[in-house]
């Protein structure tokens, strides 16, 4: 088998100074070539005028939310284009190119190379000992993974991974045909990235999303950018950004290095700026040691503690009294906290910090924002509870203009978390799974990633089916990772385009190709809509007009269908053949399943559906005691 490192070369690099501003001229045109140069002026054309746009599709790209009450026609930023040329690319790699490159010369080329060969035109297998996968069909390639998956002693043998760019309706059927099977071995990229901000969240606020809307990014004003990069993650985010600071916002990084786009943002849709103008966003830069952040939110605390002693006004008394939980304890706690070892481990000066709790203070609407360089410490659920503690302290959650924001990653992985992709869902998800559905879900907690891992690495699991993503690239210890998928029976990757997870595999594999977003869903009832939910909780529909690339692709839900049919004896209350010719009835079981969809066809019809409810932005925190809950922890790094 091929190793899994990624052979790249880095020949003439060049040191240069870092980019003073992002967006800009640069931002059009590089979105324009890479949209022709992959797709053509009239597919890609045709892709990008429907991008984002209410009666559009949704873009693959991140999980920033669009605005709720107007779409420019250039929805979209540069990582935007970028998605969109990849997925609606004329390149195709059918059997031909797979007879010509083996396993192994495919595995000594680079990623780029990679995703630069095209969509994949058709189902493909790599039989035990083979060195080139060779086409299969689908009834067989169904029928294979079936076998396999009957074959087990143990369901708990299998395990069932998912990409954050699922659909509601596949994450929900993949997660039903998972518990149908009888493990809760769903592993998902959350596992990987803000799996600390949910159980953080969970804990303290009752709900493991953030608690704002856009309207609040642009009311607000002061916000924290904090362990993030927008300008290269989540570009769309500086527009926003640059909203609030035209309307009176002070906006503060704290992250080890300045980044170009929190230094001044060049919108790319407005002349002048396209033309050399910019607005500066960050009106602070502080710059803590990696892992810092958690010191640097307890020194916050200490500040505005120690200085409600002398002035009671620095805390919000009547949100503390009326919500909150452990107040007292915390501010035992955080009276015990020395200024030295806030310093030292934060790596920034007492008087900076102080600083920035005047900020806090003098400010009645904030928003804090992080991603994963907040997520991704073995303090993570502590740095961030530390955040949470800051806003009870002030009061600025459940109030336009002030709350907390995560900013996820893939452009579902959040909605996927609510239709029940995840190892441990709490049981009034499985009862109510068990009640609408008529049988009895698994109770044992399943493999979150690393659980997954350790258990193909050891023997315990057989079959890995992956949901999208590329799992082994994802994983924190790839050559381990590598050894782990070699030990299975059968690695299933459904997919769209090459990459190195299709090249390391068990002792057999399967690619199923799927549509992409921006391609009609044709079945038997008509053309098809799925839905996903953004970084702030709207759950809004996506639909493809552009043609499938090949006429040999299914979509996430059929593909999802005749594995389950192939697996599963008949059930009555599961009709997997009608789920695959009409979405609406897979929605129709999200509403009876999961709270808060009611209607759901019926909202989701709207232009721009709906926010799901999230209580805590009404200050009804459903947590263990009802309560806004302060936490005390040991600083650590």
């Amino acid at each position: 088998m091929p190793n899994s490192n990624t052979p790249e070369k880095f020949e003439d690099l060049k040191r240069t100074d870092p980019a003073e501003k992002a967006g800009g001229l640069k931002a059009v045109t590089n979105s324009m070539k890479h949209v022709m140069a992959q797709s053509g002026p009239l597919r890609g054309a045709a892709a990008l005028a429907r991008l984002n746009q209410k009666r559009g599709f949704d873009c693959p790209s991140c999980a920033w939310p669009d605005p709720d009450d107007h779409r420019s026609p250039t929805e979209f930023c540069e990582n935007g284009a970028k998605a969109i040329a990849s997925e609606t690319t004329r390149r195709l790699i059918d059997r031909d190119f797979f007879a010509k490159h083996s396993v192994e010369a495919l595995a000594a080329q680079s990623d780029y190379w990679h995703d630069q060969q095209g969509r994949i035109a058709e189902p493909l297998v790599l039989h035990e000992g083979a060195t080139h996968y060779q086409p299969i069909d689908w009834h067989d390639a169904f029928a294979l993974i079936g076998d396999t998956l009957k074959s087990f002693d143990d369901p708990n043998e299998a395990i069932f991974y998912t990409s954050g760019r699922a659909s509601n309706e596949a994450a929900f059927l993949y997660q039903l045909f998972t518990r149908l099977y009888g493990t809760n071995n769903l592993p998902d990229c959350s596992n990987m990235c803000h799996e600390s901000s949910g159980i953080a969240l969970k804990d303290t606020i009752g709900i493991g999303k953030g608690t704002v809307s856009l309207d609040d990014i642009h009311q607000a004003e002061l916000i924290l950018v904090v362990g993030q990069n927008p300008g290269t993650n989540h570009p769309r985010m500086l527009s926003s950004l640059q909203i609030a600071k035209e309307n009176g916002a002070k906006i503060v990084s704290i992250n080890p290095l300045q980044e170009a786009g929190l230094k001044a943002f060049a919108h790319p849709q407005r002349v002048t700026q396209v033309l050399g103008g910019r607005t500066s966003i960050a009106d602070h830069f502080i710059c803590p040691k990696t892992n810092g952040d958690q010191a640097i939110f307890q020194g916050i605390a200490k500040y505005i503690v120690d200085k409600a002693a002398q002035n009671g006004s620095t805390i919000d008394a009547s949100f503390i009294s009326e919500y909150g939980s452990g107040f007292g304890r915390y501010k035992t706690h955080i009276a015990k906290v020395d200024w030295s070892e806030i310093t030292r481990l934060s790596g920034v000066s007492q008087k900076e910090i102080e600083n920035l709790a005047e900020l806090i203070i003098n400010s009645e609407k904030i928003i804090t924002c992080w991603a994963m360089g907040l997520t991704q410490h073995r303090n993570a659920v502590a740095t961030i509870q530390e955040v949470v503690n800051i806003h009870f302290l002030r009061g600025a959650i459940g109030k336009p203009g002030a709350g907390l924001c995560p900013v996820r990653g893939h452009s579902n992985v959040q909605g996927d978390r609510t239709m029940g992709i995840y190892e441990a869902m709490p049981e009034s998800f499985l009862a109510k799974l068990d009640e609408v559905f008529e049988f009895k879900a698994p109770r044992k907690v399943g493999h979150h990633a690393v659980d997954a891992i350790r258990a193909m690495r050891s023997g315990e699991g057989k079959l890995f089916l992956s949901l999208g993503g590329n799992f082994l690239s994802a994983s924190p210890d790839t050559d381990y990772t590598a050894q782990a998928l070699q030990n299975t029976e059968l690695t299933v990757q459904i997919s769209t385009k090459l990459n190195r997870g299709h090249l390391i595999t068990g002792r057999q594999a399967l690619i199923l190709p799927c549509l992409g977003r921006s391609e009609t869903d044709l079945q038997k009832t008509g053309p098809q809509k799925i839905t996903v939910e953004n970084s702030m909780g709207v759950v809004s529909a996506s639909e493809g007009r552009l043609t499938p690339t090949s006429n040999k692709l299914k979509s996430e839900v059929a593909i999802i269908c005749g594995i389950a049919r192939a697996t599963l004896p008949k059930n009555l209350r599961v009709d997997w053949d009608a789920y695959e010719s009409d979405y609406s009835l897979i929605r129709d079981k999200i509403e009876e399943v999961i709270p808060h969809f009611d209607n759901f066809n019926e909202r989701v019809s709207k232009p721009g559906g709906f926010y799901l409810y999230n209580g805590a932005k009404e200050r009804k925190f459903a947590t263990y005691n009802a309560k806004a809950n302060f936490t005390c922890h040991e600083l650590d790094i």
